[in-house]
């Protein structure tokens, strides 16, 4: 039997709990940690009769959500586990026992889930455990992107930006950076759908990739999605029978449409449509205000559109366990849950 070191002892025995404490209480009990490790589990490396073991799976995993959680470097984790016993405690660490594991290793986990492409399996494998409780409806989309920043300096190595991001103009403010797409079910306000690009590519470009498919009846967007039935990849994607024809889209009128309409009757009815579409699509803000305000994912961590793909994909996947927390344990649905 493992035995409790005096600082594991004092640490349990203490009366307040934490924010920190109670947030990765609910998230330790509403993570599928079963399923998405038996994800993982194939492409990870075995054991051999030579050399260090792994640290293992679940232990990695913890490590890899922690590290979205708190918008941490390799190097910044390894650290907060030496000063954060709440940290250690979610993974499993008694420093009595064991040591952290270094940066290097968690390096080597990152660049595997890149390699086989397991953040979006991880997403999937989220929504599919949410599906099954009944939280994601899937009966309509509002899209959506974000911006997510990048160094825009030239102070560096190479004296250049990162060739792969691009800067648009918002308003009167220009950005550099990547945009963060997203398809969000217009019922439970969960994301099921993410694609990464440079800030200057159209929304509606890649409108056809954030859509349900055959199961939704009706699409939401902003006046940046003018024009998406017409488009002709949605056109294809519905000659292949990927998308439904018959789907009614609600896209917002721009702005400057309704401000040259005369005063009328015709106008404030108008008016009202739109004030009803942008009450359904306000639905889209609360996944990219978790992401961005209680994640901090405010800038890109990596250089390069796929990587930081990588890292949206399982931010998508754990904001949408972190909206449906409250729904999940009143299911009583339980950390292991198969």
């Amino acid at each position: 039997m493992k035995q409790t070191s005096f600082a594991s002892a004092e640490y349990a025995g203490k009366k307040r709990q934490t924010r920190r404490e109670r947030f990765l209480a609910e998230m330790n009990t509403v993570v599928p940690w079963s399923r998405l490790e038996a994800l993982i589990e194939p492409h990870y490396p075995k054991s051999g009769k030579v050399g260090r073991p792994p640290i293992g799976v679940p232990r990695m995993l913890r490590m890899y959500f922690l590290q979205q959680w708190y918008t941490l470097a390799d190097e910044a984790l390894e650290d907060a586990l030496y000063d954060s016993q709440a940290m250690r405690e979610f993974i499993g660490i008694d420093l009595g026992q064991e040591s952290v594991p270094d940066a290097t290793t968690l390096l080597k986990f990152r660049r595997l889930l890149e390699q086989h492409d397991l953040t979006a399996a991880i997403l999937a494998e989220v929504n599919a455990h949410l599906s099954e409780r009944g939280l994601l409806m899937r009966q309509g989309t509002v899209v959506d992107a974000t911006i997510i920043a990048a160094p825009s300096s030239t102070k560096n190595e190479d004296g250049m930006r990162d060739p792969e991001m691009h800067q648009t103009k918002k308003g009167q403010q220009w950005h550099f950076g990547m945009k963060m797409h997203s398809g969000v079910d217009a019922e439970s306000g969960l994301i099921h759908s993410v694609v990464c690009t440079a800030a200057h590519e159209a929304d509606v470009v890649h409108v056809h990739e954030l859509r349900h498919g055959g199961q939704e009846s009706q699409v939401h967007g902003d006046s940046g999605y003018t024009g998406l039935d017409k488009r002709e990849e949605v056109t294809a994607a519905q000659a292949e029978g990927r998308l439904r024809k018959d789907i009614d889209s609600h896209i917002a009128m721009k702005r400057g449409q309704i401000q040259a309409m005369p005063e009328s009757p015709a106008k404030a009815l108008f008016e009202w449509f739109e004030r009803r579409k942008a009450q359904v699509r306000a639905i889209v803000e609360h996944p990219f205000l978790t992401i961005k305000n209680l994640f901090g994912y405010r800038k890109v961590s990596y250089r390069g559109i796929a990587k930081n793909e990588v890292r949206a994909k399982a931010q998508a996947a754990l904001v949408n366990l972190y909206i449906a927390r409250r729904r999940l344990m009143a299911q009583g649905v339980s950390a292991r849950a198969a």
